[in-house]
């Protein structure tokens, strides 16, 4: 009979809110080759030259006004997600990070040493979405870490669950309280990427950004396509919670750099709503599944100044998924797709 143990992998915190260790993170993120996809001598004086020693104390000025007694937001929601998980499943649950820490190395080693009967890792990215810069390059590197090891252990990946009927189910729930009181529009704020990304993960390539309704014309392209991929979740989620096209919309944060991202921005759609009537508003960020700088900094706070200042009167954030019981239902399921 085999010992199945899950791994549950998220995109990582810097060890502190000190600028050095600020800046060893960013370096490590923004060095990613599916992060920024330049030439490595381009990538390293773009990054190391010119956006971390500039961004390093900004981002730590940051951190710091997220940062709980515990340590970073999205690496406590991760160990204690990996609490309930585990009292879920019956099984050992471990968690890695794509960068800092713990390491894929560090949970293998300790997975290797508490659990020698092991014979299977099931790997769960907590990214619903397939995107080269979020779920690629996380299940990559641990894959990469594995097969370096030489461990006696298979590993098995959760595929994207963008439309997974108990993630949607989960998403949901989380929403529809928020919905009952007075609101004029839902925002479903998606992490960005840049155009060039959709452009290189079409595996036709002459479909996504190419031709007419691309996101709602069925094509091959679709399974490592994060821009249908999320307008599919929202369309899944707004019809579940009953809500029709013209109460909610999709916009696209934390842009980095002037190239052409997926748009449109979520910065410059909350400066604009409040001109369009819109005065209630609530946003949600389904692309995070626990909340983190992105979306306690970005969403939470520069989001509100943005749309207050615009005319704005009520706004109101919903907290991701983090660990509520219907996402631990929901991931319980997803570990049975591991492939």
């Amino acid at each position: 009979m085999s010992k199945k143990v899950i791994l549950l992998t998220n995109l990582g915190s810097p060890d502190s809110t000190a600028v050095k260790d600020v800046r060893k993170y960013l370096n490590e993120f923004l060095m990613d080759e599916r992060v920024i996809d330049l030439p490595y001598l381009g990538r390293m004086l773009l990054v190391k030259g010119i956006i971390v020693p500039f961004r390093a104390p900004r981002s730590a000025a940051k951190y710091k006004t997220i940062w709980t007694e515990e340590g970073s937001p999205l690496i406590v929601i991760t160990n204690d997600l990996a609490v309930k998980v585990a009292h879920k499943t019956g099984l050992p649950v471990y968690i890695c990070m794509r960068y800092a820490n713990p390491t894929p190395k560090a949970a293998f080693q300790r997975i290797a040493l508490e659990h020698p009967d092991v014979t299977e890792v099931i790997l769960v990215p907590l990214y619903p979405h397939y995107a080269m810069s979020s779920y690629e390059t996380a299940v990559e590197h641990v894959l990469s870490t594995h097969k370096r090891g030489g461990y006696g252990f298979q590993l098995k990946v959760v595929p994207p669950y963008f439309n997974d009927e108990r993630y949607i189910k989960a998403l949901a729930e989380s929403i529809r309280p928020f919905l009952n009181s007075d609101f004029d529009h839902l925002l479903f704020s998606y992490h960005g990427v840049p155009e060039r990304h959709i452009f290189k993960a079409d595996v036709t390539g002459n479909h996504c950004l190419k031709t007419h309704n691309c996101c709602e014309t069925a094509s091959p392209a679709h399974k490592k396509c994060y821009r249908h991929q999320v307008k599919e979740t929202t369309r899944l989620v707004a019809n579940l919670v009953g809500l029709s096209e013209q109460r909610y919309s999709i916009s696209f944060q934390s842009r980095l750099g002037t190239d052409q991202w997926l748009g449109p921005s979520t910065a410059n759609v909350l400066a604009q709503l409040p001109k369009d009537g819109v005065k209630k508003l609530v946003v949600v960020c389904p692309a995070f599944v626990s909340d983190c700088l992105e979306t306690l900094e970005e969403i939470h706070e520069e989001g509100r100044e943005t749309f207050i200042k615009a005319g704005g009167a009520s706004y109101t954030v919903i907290p991701c998924l983090n660990t509520n019981d219907e996402w631990v239902d929901a991931i319980d399921d997803l570990i049975q797709t591991a492939e």
